[in-house]
């Protein structure tokens, strides 16, 4: 397919219910995808996911390009789309010289195949193959990548992360969708990766962040065409393993539809800002102008909380406006519908209520609740019995922002009095330093969860635990 009514990303191919790289399209365009017949990938019609070595020209000429890990030659990997109610077949193919594994934080998986090496599963050794196939409960937009235990900083920062996209039965009306990855790379001189993962001075403090950005694998800005007036669908994911975003949009006046993957109440972003912690996705909606060359930049703000000091705003991706324009929409912005499969209550009065007391940093290992990760513990930190209502608490007593994540659950942001919630879901939560952040959940997914840091640096320097539910 070619013309006016598709973008293609790099390296891009497509298949049947499950496609690979397709990374902007129309719904001209996606009625075409849906129309093609099925290609298998393999003759089990599983995707082949290959994580392994290739490069990415991330510097200038002549410096070399570097050296990186990746998914099927590329990083961000490519991006997985599916329609709500097929199935995921996926099969993991490690050419790497350690151990990996594939995990979906955010697609409330079954914990079998939730992909967190030494607590759901053995991980997958240099050469081996591992599939994997279930039925995602939910549509929404959520990142793939290795979960592996101290080698995870070293597999992410490398480049091994990708999207992965289910689409809802009946998409609201748009006229151009979008997906965006923004990570950062932390390079020497020579543009080679630094091999820092494992520096405890890094993971206590900032963490590992990279002076490179990079949006879908090129540095930014990654520009798009849009047509006047167009209706845009973003999805946008800070694949950064530490660097907390400030991402600010101008030009347009977005809404935002779903949050870490699940359909939120639609809301604008308070000052134009979006705060986009490791691992966080965001679903904007907005109209672009109809003023030819006219343009809708979302910036990575300089000198915010997260930012490396000194750091000057850049343009992440730029949508621009050319080509034909489209007739004046009647209809306003609108939200998606909400999740039957999640509560419209959470019973607060008869939650488990727990806290997770985050300290050390600086000269001290990172902790949650005195205990200091290094393997997964033989007993869960917490269990709770499988639809139980729980309300956990982030107490941060360390000097940094933390990005905390909920394994295989999405839970309610709690207001500060506990009198209500926020209207999105969330599975990673930013606590300010010496804040306490309460989210609300139902504990409905069976199993051994994650319930430690979102940066796997400070989950190997010490801030990772576990739930047992059911």
């Amino acid at each position: 397919m070619s013309g006016p009514d598709i973008v293609l990303g790099r390296r891009a191919w497509l298949g049947g219910a499950l496609a690979a790289g397709l990374w902007a399209w129309t719904d001209r365009a996606r009625a075409q995808v849906q129309k093609k017949a099925p290609v298998p990938a393999t003759s089990e019609d599983f995707l082949r996911i290959e994580a392994g070595v290739g490069s990415a020209q991330l510097v200038p000429s002549p410096l070399p390009a570097t050296s990186i890990l990746c998914y099927n030659g590329q990083s961000p990997g490519p991006l997985l789309r599916l329609r709500k109610g097929d199935a995921l077949k996926v099969r993991l193919v490690n050419r790497l010289a350690e151990p990996t594994s594939l995990s979906f934080p955010g697609l409330r998986t079954p914990n079998a195949l939730a992909g967190y090496g030494g607590l759901t599963q053995t991980p997958t050794p240099p050469g081996g193959e591992f599939d994997i196939r279930f039925t995602p409960p939910d549509s929404g937009f959520n990142l793939y990548g290795p979960d592996v235990g101290l080698a995870t900083a070293r597999q992410s920062g490398s480049g091994l992360v990708g999207p992965i996209l289910i689409e809802e039965a009946a998409p609201p009306v748009s006229d151009l969708e979008s997906v965006v990855v923004v990570a950062d790379w932390r390079l020497d001189d020579s543009g080679r990766v630094l091999d820092d993962f494992a520096d405890p001075t890094l993971a206590r403090g900032d963490g590992r962040l990279g002076k490179l950005v990079a949006a879908n694998g090129a540095p930014a800005p990654l520009n798009v065409p849009a047509r006047p007036g167009a209706r845009v669908r973003l999805r946008l994911a800070n694949a950064a393993t530490a660097r907390v975003m400030s991402v600010a949009v101008v030009g347009v006046k977005p809404l935002i539809v779903a949050v870490d993957g699940q359909p939120s109440e639609p809301f604008a972003p308070l000052r134009n800002l979006v705060p986009m912690g490791p691992g966080a996705r965001f679903e904007l909606m907005f109209d672009m102008p109809y003023e030819i060359g006219a343009t809708a930049p979302f910036v990575l703000r300089g000198g915010e909380a997260g930012a490396i000091s000194g750091e000057l705003d850049r343009p992440l991706v730029v949508f621009k406006v050319e080509g034909e324009p489209l007739a004046v929409r009647a209809e306003p912005l609108a939200g998606l519908p909400a999740n039957p499969l999640l509560p419209a209550e959470i019973d607060l009065e008869r939650a488990t209520r727990f806290d997770l007391t985050l300290t050390g940093g600086a000269g001290a290992p990172y902790a949650i609740n005195g205990a200091s990760f290094a393997d997964w513990a033989p007993r869960p930190l917490l269990t709770v019995a499988r639809g139980a209502p729980v309300t956990l608490g982030y107490v941060n007593k360390t000097a940094v922002t933390q990005a905390m994540r909920l394994g295989g659950h999405v839970g309610r942001l709690l207001h500060a009095l506990d009198d209500g919630w926020e209207p999105y879901w969330r599975d990673t939560i930013l606590v300010a330093p010496g804040k306490t952040v309460h989210i609300a959940f139902v504990a409905d997914n069976p199993g051994k969860w994650p319930i430690g840091s979102a940066t796997p640096e400070r989950r190997g320097a010490g801030l990772a635990a576990w739930m047992q539910v059911g």
